[in-house]
């Protein structure tokens, strides 16, 4: 209950702060992609339970047919973003709002709604969440978050498995004292735009 009505004060009390550079993000990418700046995606939450989390689109449209599939071999090697391997959809003004985080600000409507907190695991598409083994389902023991270990010891530089690792060790070992003390670290981060991409 502390965690929840520190995510919703803190939130609230910044809201003059990000939702400004929300909207004009918005703004700046429907003009450069020429359509809605808004991108809804189902994510699988607290106690596995789906939602509908909002970021915004940095990314082109998939041509139909093309849209990203992702079929894990190996959860130990697998890495969402190889540095080697731009992703070609994404624009450069995406490219900026994603280095600098402003995509992801519109998760804290979510984290008003209640889906997601400021800090935990950041949420999974359900079609990886249905390749996961037994253990990894732990991870929906508490609510998803916007930052997380993971983002402070790597973020897409890591392999899923990394990610993991970092994610069960927060559901285990996790603290309102230790969530402020991500929080600062992710907003350091975030300025020294360490492993977004």
């Amino acid at each position: 209950m502390g965690k929840r009505l520190f995510d919703v004060v803190l939130v609230l009390l910044t809201a003059p702060l990000w939702v400004p550079i929300t909207l004009l993000a918005a703004l700046l990418l429907a003009i450069d992609l020429g359509g809605n700046p808004f991108f809804l995606q189902r994510r699988v939450g607290l106690r596995g339970r789906p939602f509908t989390i909002i970021k915004l689109r940095t990314m082109r449209r998939a041509r139909p047919g093309r849209e990203d599939r992702y079929i894990i071999d190996d959860f130990k090697t697998f890495v969402f973003a190889p540095p080697d391997k731009p992703n070609p959809r994404i624009t450069r003004l995406g490219a900026f709002m994603r280095k600098t985080s402003i995509d992801e600000l519109p998760n804290l409507i979510n984290v008003l709604k209640g889906d997601m907190s400021l800090v935990g695991p950041r949420p999974e598409i359900p079609e990886i969440v249905a390749q996961y083994p037994p253990h990894y389902h732990r991870r929906h023991d508490v609510r998803p978050g916007i930052a997380g270990l993971a983002q402070l010891n790597g973020r897409s530089d890591l392999t899923y498995d990394e990610t993991m690792t970092y994610d069960l060790a927060y559901v285990d070992d996790h603290s309102l004292r230790g969530d402020v003390a991500i929080l600062l670290k992710t907003i350091l981060a975030v300025l020294e735009r360490r492993g977004a991409r």
